[in-house]
């Protein structure tokens, strides 16, 4: 028998059907297999839909078969759509050059000294991965600042703070807007489930200025440890970057006009739901429409879209459906209070434990193993701890495998794997103990 099967057996609820431990099964076979990624992670995501349709809809496994369409329609929530939408306009902004445009933008306005450079951008990267890919986001911008930090000294401390701090932006940077981190996403879906609408302007007005705040406290942090010595760079270093030519965009001034007026209208819709009505879901159509109509974004940079994310974020809404459907998180729920632990002490422990998982696994998979659990908690715990846990796993930063960003900075060969404990020991003290305070203002004012 399996490690997951044998655990089941020990951890089975014998007398709350054959449903509850089918999915105790999935549900630790899943932790198995994202932690150990003996299948890819999106992999895992398809793996659970097909086994809820196959166990739970079928009379071979359950005398009475319960309705799987929930199941299968995760693939087609809105948040699914959310996420849609802004990797069109993602993949938009790079086909005309706008990222470029915002790094050199960067050089140009901070550039002078190194406090100022390194605070100017991890703030355009936190901007940027507010709207994309985190991880396309510190791509982008580490290598455009490459040629600066090879000109440099081995072991620079320019160098490490860039190399520690762009993809620390990039990672918290997300939690600014829904569509920035997956987690936020299952977070909206999960609270949409109790019949809690969040919409698109709503989460902005926490997101937004929490980002805005943990970037900026990160980048003086960095700040006083690497560059209290005064260190400082010759103007033609700058000058060279800005210089080079690097790919040139594809379109030119008519494709970029479409791409701005694109994501103007499609943030202005996303943000103003409660007035004209438009669900999220259908104004993501409006970024699909236009850059394809417009030929911005072709076929075959439709095929190289991160769908694989998405699998993995339909697999874990699923999940999380099935964990209530068939009261395994209401159990679970128990098991914890059984330790009588006062429930804003369980709540912090929840919240630690979902930063752990996010730093040895995906904060995908983290989150969707974690907020259906929490959801199920009392009010206000259970409408305050989805948000906290979401908030949580995108400040998963201590190890280069915690998060691609710290892969991709990691990988450069400038940085070592000690270096990213600066970023993670910062944010597993700073970030916990915030975001419970800040999910409990935002359950009480909105909800």
């Amino acid at each position: 028998m399996s490690s997951p099967g044998i655990l089941a057996y020990f951890f089975a609820f014998s007398d709350q059907g054959p449903a509850i431990n089918y999915v105790l099964f999935l549900l630790l076979l899943s932790v198995g297999l994202w932690l150990t990624e003996a299948i890819p992670p999106f992999a895992v995501g398809i793996f659970i839909i097909a086994y809820l349709v196959f166990v739970l809809g079928s009379d071979f496994f359950l005398p009475e078969p319960k309705d799987v369409e929930p199941y299968v329609s995760t693939w087609t929530s809105d948040v699914i759509w959310l996420l849609l939408g802004g990797f069109f306009l993602a993949q938009g902004m790079k086909s005309v050059g706008l990222d470029r445009d915002l790094f050199r933008f960067a050089l140009r306005r901070f550039g002078h000294k190194p406090e100022a450079l390194l605070t100017g951008l991890m703030l355009l990267t936190a901007l940027a991965s507010s709207f994309m890919s985190n991880t396309a986001t510190t791509a982008m911008m580490i290598s455009s600042v490459l040629p600066l930090l090879h000109a440099r000294s081995e072991n620079d401390p320019l160098s490490k703070s860039i190399l520690i701090g762009i993809p620390a932006a990039a990672s918290v940077g997300g939690i600014a807007t829904i569509i920035g981190s997956a987690p936020n996403a299952i977070a909206v879906g999960a609270l949409k489930d109790i019949g809690v609408e969040l919409n698109f302007a709503e989460w902005m007005l926490f997101g937004l200025p929490l980002a805005f705040v943990l970037v900026m406290g990160f980048a003086r942090y960095l700040g006083r440890r690497y560059l209290r010595n005064g260190l400082n760079f010759e103007a033609d270093e700058i000058q060279g970057i800005l210089d080079q030519k690097g790919e040139e965009p594809k379109f030119g001034q008519k494709e970029r006009r479409v791409v701005l007026l694109t994501f103007l209208a499609t943030v202005v819709l996303w943000s103003t739901e409660s007035l004209h009505g438009i669900p999220l879901a259908a104004t993501s159509a409006v970024p699909i429409v236009l850059l394809t109509l417009s030929r911005v974004v072709s076929a075959e940079e439709v095929r190289g879209l991160p769908w694989d994310s998405l699998m993995l974020v339909a697999g874990g809404l699923a999940l999380g459906r099935a964990l209530v459907d068939v009261g395994l998180a209401k159990e679970v729920l128990s098991k914890l209070d059984s330790l009588h632990l006062p429930l804003w002490l369980l709540a912090f422990v929840l919240i630690v434990l979902a930063l752990a998982l996010s730093n040895i696994m995906s904060n995908t998979a983290a989150s969707a193993l974690m907020i259906p659990l929490v959801s199920g908690l009392p009010a206000p715990y259970g409408l305050a701890l989805p948000i906290a846990i979401a908030l949580t796993t995108s400040c998963a930063l201590y190890l280069p495998v915690s998060t691609p960003p710290n892969a991709i900075a990691f990988s450069t060969g400038l940085v070592g794997q000690r270096d990213f404990q600066v970023s993670g020991t910062y944010f597993s003290l700073v970030g916990p103990p915030l975001f419970f305070v800040i999910s409990w203002l935002v359950a009480f004012f909105m909800f």
